[in-house]
């Protein structure tokens, strides 16, 4: 199974989804693969007696030399990122010879039930976003800065794209699972 993610530029979601879901590849832009690599990790699975792999893939995660891939152009629009888990679901069913499927989760990934901490962490940053108000401290938004709810200047936030630091303990300890990144 190939499931997409939203990650144009940068993989968290994927990352964290197939770290949590216990995925067997993880693609994500920050780290580019090898198709090949890939294939190894899916055909080490099944060589171990596993009849099925889970790749998560970042809507931008691309190979090595090459590009993400897009989705059809709008006329007079720039192209959209998407594709991605039906190129490599194809890809990989003619490398492998076995069944795959692909899954493209999408908005549908933004839904669901809140976690006993989604509704702590939403009051705390509620809460927080209040008292700025209050004091006039306007142009800031909230965010965890553990242990705390900080207030981060609005500019500071988007200086910079925040990519998944490849070399951070997230990425090590899903290498330290066995989970390929296809590199």
């Amino acid at each position: 199974m190939v499931v997409e993610l939203m990650g144009r530029h940068a993989g968290w979601i994927a990352l964290f989804a197939g770290l949590a879901a216990a995925a067997d590849v993880i693609l994500i832009p920050e780290i580019p693969y090898r198709l090949d690599q890939v294939v190894e990790a899916i055909e080490a699975r099944w060589s171990r007696g596993h009849e099925y792999a889970i790749v998560v893939v970042a809507e931008g995660a691309l190979p090595v030399g090459g590009e993400a891939s897009y989705l059809e152009d709008d006329a007079g629009l720039k192209r959209r990122l998407g594709g991605a888990a039906k190129l490599l679901s194809r890809q990989l069913r003619e490398r492998t010879r076995h069944e795959t499927r692909s899954l493209v989760l999408g908005h549908l990934q933004r839904g669901g039930a809140p976690t006993a901490y989604d509704r702590i962490i939403s009051l705390r940053f509620g809460s927080a976003a209040i008292e700025l108000a209050e004091r006039g401290q306007f142009g800031c938004m909230v965010a965890l800065e553990p242990p705390d709810v900080k207030a981060v200047p609005l500019a500071d936030a988007v200086r910079h794209l925040k990519t998944v630091p490849t070399r951070g303990d997230v990425v090590r300890t899903a290498r330290a699972l066995g989970i390929s990144f296809g590199d």
